[in-house]
Formats: structure tokens, sequence, C-alpha cells
């Protein structure tokens, strides 16, 4: 039977977590009742250096029920990398790892059809939203944005796939050797190329609590993404500034011929729209050095500071 570690990245989570973890209970009680999976099958919750009791109900969780594990990250990390942290953590423990928020809203029950995908062969199932209807209608415009603008620039995002998927422990193995510091896991996953399907749900309303993706994190994210993914923008860079100096040019004899050459006002304007468009140039590729910088100190992504399984 099919060994199944369920990775939960945790911050902040001791609203959710009681239900969470009494939700997955059920779940893998269910799975091993009907022999879809090993009664050594595992949830393992990854506290993502939290600031409030979350750990402590992790902890308590693994003390009542074994099937509970956790690994406590020695500070906060960001959410891609305390999933990493768990998915490598389950990678040697487990036939195959799904990975799931905390707050429920991925049904829980798509991980039936995941697990027959996997015993089908399939390396990578991706859970896939089958709708919508619990976004905004600003949120539900910028996601089809980013998607499209990521896969634009070279990207390989499945269309409204978050971080909910299965991993068999090949992918895992295949996933360990991306050293990259920047780190984005919708964009790598798909690089592997290995057999996939996908499965759609319905995404539900938060358990409780508050989400951890505001805005401005949401924004931050989508940035992160398209500069570790893909080094297409610096090209589109430098074609839009072969497009601006033409136009420069083209507007200066424009305007000779015109004999409105003095037009001071038309003049500052064009330079200050080129300014701007040099300066934005400049730092985006500044953000591509950045990030070569970091990449090459080979800093450690995560330390798990305790275990507890």
């Amino acid at each position: 039977m099919t060994k199944l570690y369920i990775v939960v990245p945790c911050y902040n989570e001791e609203e959710v977590l009681p239900i969470t973890s009494k939700r997955l209970a059920e779940k893998l009680t269910e799975l091993t009742e009907r022999g879809v999976i090993s009664p050594e099958s595992r949830v393992l919750m990854v506290d993502d250096g939290s600031r409030d009791a979350t750990w402590r109900l992790i902890t308590e969780l693994h003390e009542r029920d074994a099937r509970f594990c956790g690994a406590k990250l020695s500070r906060n990390r960001g959410h891609q990398n305390a999933l990493l942290a768990g998915l490598m953590t389950a990678k040697t423990r487990c036939d195959c790892a799904v990975s799931m928020d905390a707050d429920l809203q991925d049904d829980v029950d798509a991980v039936d059809e995941m697990l027959a995908r996997f015993e089908e062969g399939c390396d990578v199932v991706y859970g896939v939203r089958s709708a919508r209807e619990t976004d905004t209608a600003f949120k539900r415009s910028t996601a089809q944005w980013f998607y499209k603008l990521i896969n634009a620039m070279g990207g390989e995002l499945v269309y409204d796939h978050a971080d909910y998927r299965l991993l068999s422990r090949r992918a895992l193995e295949a996933l360990s050797e991306y050293g990259e510091a920047n780190l984005f896991l919708r964009g790598i996953v798909p690089m592997m190329g290995y057999k996939s399907a996908k499965v759609e749900y319905r995404r539900g309303e938060r358990a409780a609590g508050e989400s951890k993706y505001p805005l401005k994190k949401m924004l931050a994210f989508a940035w992160e993404g398209i500069t570790s993914l893909t080094a297409r923008p610096i090209t589109l860079m430098m074609w839009l500034g072969a497009a601006m100096a033409a136009l420069a040019a083209l507007v200066c004899v424009v305007l000779a011929v015109l004999d409105e050459l003095e037009a001071a006002g038309a003049i500052i304007c064009a330079l200050a729209f080129f300014s701007g468009v040099n300066l934005f140039g400049t730092g985006l590729v500044g953000q591509y050095v950045g990030k070569t910088y970091m990449e090459s100190k080979h800093r450690p992504r995560y330390f798990i500071e305790e275990i507890v399984e």
C-alpha cells in the first residue's frame, strides 16, 4: 500500500489547526480503512517560525495521535521554503507526498483522486481550481493576468493551480536537485517533465483565522515568480529601449521638418519619459543582479530546529 505524507506549512495558524487536524485525521482514517494508503501514512506540519501557539498545538497533536508529526523551522523563512522543508523531510519517508495549506480551502477529498492518478503512474498530480466564486472580481482578474504573464514570459505554470499537488518520491528526489535560493515551486515542478495529471476541486472559504497573503504579499510573490523563472523581462526592456530610441529620433526629425525643434516643452516631456524608461530598465536589471548575488552565496534556505515524529 502507498505510504502517504500530507505536508502542511503553518504560520500563525493556532485558530485553524484544531479544525484542520480533525479533518485530516478523518481523511487518513478513511483512506486507511479502504486500503488505499498504508497505516504508516502521516500528516507532517511545518511550523514556519510562528509567533503564536502553532508549535505547541502541533506537539500536542503528535502526543495524542502518532499519525501527526511536525518540523519546526528555526525562524520564519516564508511559505515556499517552509513547504520545501516539509517535502524534503518527507522525501525519504514516503512513497508520495501531498502538499496543501492549513486553512482547509483546498478540498481534502481531492486527495482520493490524486492517489488514483498516482497509482496509474503519474509522478505529479496538480490540484486545479474548478471555479473562483469565493474570490473578488479584482483577485480573479489579477490571477488570470498573472498566469498569462508568467507563461508569456517563458514559464510553464498550470492555470488555476497553487501549491496543492501530489509528488511521487521520484519527483521529490528531482525537486531536491533544484538549488536556487529564489524559490517558486509552481514554476519549478512543471520543469521536471514527469508524467502528470490534473484533478479539479472547488476551493472553499478559509476555515478560521486570517489570510497570510494580503495584496502586498501577493504582488511580491508574483514578482518573485516572474524574476525567478525567466530572464525574458530583461530582453523585453532591451527591445523597449531600442523602440524608444527610434521613436525619439523620429520625433526629432519631425520637429525639425516642421521647424518646431525649439519646442522645449515637447522635448522636456520626451526626455522625462525616456528617463523613466531608462530608470525602470536599470532597476529591472538590478533586480536580476541582486538575485544572482544572493544565489552565488549558496546560503541554506532553512534550518529545522526540531522534529517530532
